[in-house]
């Protein structure tokens, strides 16, 4: 089994743990995430599964869709309705305060990851230190918000949906508007609409996982991924090129992208379509190295 598979994670677990549920399930032992959800997420979960698990670096650096509900007037330590709570005012922003606030936190900026986090300090995950009341310091990160919109707020809780790159933390963000609006909050609800090319609608709930046809069907192969990105269609020769991780020139395919010819990646296929490597331009013009072989 080659492909991405979605899957509409529930609540409680972890991202670990349905890929642990795919492999049971499935009996296969190739399967990665493509970008961690919290427990308390829910929402697109994609899974790479066989030789697409080599091309997970481009589907964890796409962007992201969010539904978030945040809840003013408290904080927590972990940014997340689960946490221990650390602050209280049981206040509430004016609305035109949090718009203005929500507006402050799109475009390019450092965000500071929250101290419970799976990032590494000292080959420690960050949250192990937390929990242990280590103090944890960890280094902002570049991030880029396309949108921050307030799609309702009522009740002490306002409901945001969010566009953003990857490595973004929504609990964070949250975190961040209370700080902002001086009232305090923190992430109730998160639902991932989007990953990169992958949606709710590609999703299946994790309980079909053993229905052989309903994952048949859900299946993304190789030939249908990365679409964004430019693509030749290699010959004999190049294929045998390919095949061997050598490089590809001129006469090895088809004709150059057009539209790309100063692409970062090329989709390498045969002349089937099929997808069987991803390349990356050479020195010379026209030439290309298959980075990735998926033969």
């Amino acid at each position: 089994m080659n492909g991405v598979l979605v899957i509409d994670k529930p609540p409680v677990l972890t991202s670990h743990d349905v890929v642990a549920a795919a492999r049971r399930t499935l009996g296969e032992t190739k399967i990665g995430h493509t970008g961690t959800l919290d427990p308390l997420a829910t929402g697109v979960l994609p899974l790479a599964i066989g030789r697409a698990t080599r091309l997970v670096r481009f589907f964890a650096a796409s962007d992201k869709d969010y539904e978030a509900t945040i809840r003013f007037g408290f904080a927590t330590d972990t940014y997340d309705i689960g946490g221990r709570e650390i602050s209280r005012t049981d206040a509430v922003p004016a609305p035109e305060h949090l718009v203005r606030a929500l507006q402050s936190l799109t475009g390019e900026y450092l965000q500071p990851p929250p101290a419970f986090s799976a990032k590494k300090i000292g080959g420690r995950r960050a949250y192990e230190l937390a929990r242990n009341e280590h103090a944890v310091a960890l280094a902002p990160a570049a991030v880029r918000v396309g949108r921050a919109d307030l799609v309702s707020f009522s009740g002490g809780r306002a409901h945001v949906v969010l566009t953003c790159s990857a490595g973004f933390y929504v609990r964070s963000f949250a975190h961040t508007l209370g700080e902002l609006t001086g009232t305090g909050a923190c992430l109730e609800a998160l639902r991932r609409t989007r990953s990169g090319e992958f949606c709710l609608d590609n999703a299946i709930p994790i309980a079909e996982l053993s229905e052989a046809s309903r994952v048949a069907s859900a299946l993304i192969p190789l030939p249908a991924l990365l679409h964004h990105l430019p693509a030749i269609a290699v010959n004999s020769r190049g294929l045998e090129r390919v095949a061997h991780g050598r490089g590809l020139e001129p006469g090895d395919y088809e004709r150059w992208p057009a539209a790309s010819p100063s692409a970062e990646w090329v989709r390498l296929l045969n002349l089937r379509g099929d997808l069987i490597g991803m390349g990356t331009p050479g020195s010379e013009p026209g030439s290309l190295h298959p980075a990735i072989v998926l033969m």
